[in-house]
């Protein structure tokens, strides 16, 4: 059977992919960003992939195409697929309907956090022998790839609330029917399917209906939003999380940059995380993680143990390059709070060196101009924050001047580097946020700084 997939090297997309291969089915795809490190995964994979969407794209015939949810009407591909009466479905139903039935399917939802949790629990099931299915939203240094069937019955999954299609606008995780819940936290994004914070409280809560009432939701204490999802009708048992609190699961901090913290589970001490990690959210991130494993029998002493080993995941504060005193971070930043907490977390870490974040604001959410204010404040761990404006960018980022000092804006990415240069010879930490290639910033920088 052929399968053909539009927005393939989308980090879902691109997940099924791997996994349709791998339960032998032929598979294609076409998008129209081809860049690493999704289209370097699928091609190593021997997957064909087709740059840009034409109706030729599907002169082979395709048995079934799948859509991702990127992809529009009046898209040349997928009108041809209407056209021809090709057989279509989304994403996240053909999941659902050839791989997560009769498995225990552990998901991960929130605004933040999910990947990294998702690949956290990966690994700790990997650790303790499970040989889990998993797909993820980026690329787990553990695995080297974000997606397989595994070998048990066990699949952990990135549930995003983001819309499944173009004609299935219900969020993607309704159809995981996950048995093991977690809820990391939630805030206003998606600004551009979403109108505000209660349409995705709703989605939320169809999530919350399909967890069957033997099965776990798992949230941190603090989380009014998710209190909000509960309070709309809940019928599963919750176990809550916290940071030096007083949670049935907490955290006790070791290190106040999160490199180091106990594991108690009323009171009790289980065991100390000790990891290459910082900041608040991975210690809630790994919380999360020890009891999803604890729901299907995992101890969190064994828990605890694949934590030490776990790596974290390709574009999530990974380090690029050290070069001339100055180290080089890429970082996945797509929300205002996502950029916080991480330089939050490297600040506690590195005390008092030189920061500089570089930020593209390409989510759909920043794109639209929804986060002005709290942008600009979430940079307040940087000694100097540089954005990138582009032409297409829609909005004008000097307004974020108004709120903090510490804010540059470029518009083109000549006019960053060398600002990088002159910073170079001060040393410290040049942190790259975006959730797309940046134009190709990384590798330019490297050079010139070199």
């Amino acid at each position: 059977m052929h399968i053909h997939i539009l927005g393939i090297c989308g980090t879902f997309m691109g997940g099924l992919a791997l996994i349709a291969r791998e339960l032998g089915y032929q598979v294609s795809g076409s998008d129209q960003n081809v860049y690493p490190p999704m289209s370097t995964q699928l091609e190593e994979q021997g997957i064909r992939l087709m740059e840009g969407y034409k109706a030729e794209n599907l002169a082979n015939k395709p048995d079934l195409v799948i859509i991702g949810n990127a992809i529009s009407r009046g898209n040349p591909e997928v009108e041809a697929v209407l056209n021809q009466g090709i057989r279509y479905i989304s994403g996240p139903q053909w999941l659902s309907e050839h791989v997560l039935q009769n498995l225990w399917v552990l998901g991960v939802a929130g605004t933040h956090g999910k990947t990294t949790t998702t690949s956290m629990l990966s690994w700790i099931l990997e650790h303790n022998g499970f040989k889990p299915g998993f797909l993820i939203g980026g690329i787990p240094l553990n695995f080297g790839i974000s997606a397989r069937l595994g070998e048990s019955d066990f699949f952990v999954i990135e549930a995003d609330e983001y819309d499944s299609a173009f004609f299935d606008k219900r969020s993607k995780f309704v159809h995981y029917r996950p048995r093991t819940a977690i809820l990391n936290n939630l805030e206003y994004d998606h600004a551009d399917i979403f109108p505000d914070l209660d349409a995705i409280k709703r989605q939320f809560h169809h999530l919350v209906r399909t967890v069957p009432s033997e099965g776990l939701i798992i949230s941190p204490a603090c989380e009014k939003n998710i209190d909000d999802v509960l309070a709309m009708g809940c019928w599963t048992p919750v176990s809550r999380t916290s940071i030096n609190a007083d949670a049935q699961w907490n955290a006790e901090l070791v290190k106040t940059d999160g490199s180091q913290f106990k594991v108690c589970v009323n009171g009790i001490e289980q065991g100390c995380v000790d990891w290459a990690l910082t900041g608040d959210h991975n210690v809630y991130n790994a919380m999360s993680a020890v009891v999803a494993a604890q729901h299907i029998g995992i101890l969190p002493k064994d828990a605890i143990a694949a934590l030490a080993g776990f790596k974290n995941v390709k574009r999530r504060m990974e380090i690029i390059a050290k070069i001339n005193g100055v180290t080089l971070y890429d970082d996945f930043a797509h929300h205002p709070t996502a950029i916080e907490t991480t330089l939050d977390g490297l600040r506690k870490q590195v005390g008092q060196e030189r920061i500089i974040a570089i930020v593209e604001p390409r989510s759909n959410t920043m794109r639209l101009g929804v986060h002005t204010e709290t942008l600009a404040l979430s940079l307040h761990n940087a000694d100097k924050a540089i954005l990138y404006q582009p032409e297409n960018l829609g909005w004008d980022l000097s307004g974020l001047l108004n709120y903090a000092g510490n804010i540059e804006i470029c518009r083109s990415l000549d006019e960053i580097i060398e600002k990088l240069k002159l910073d170079a010879r001060y040393g410290g930490h040049f942190v790259l946020m975006s959730n797309g290639s940046f134009g190709g910033i990384y590798q330019r920088l490297q050079e010139a700084l070199s």
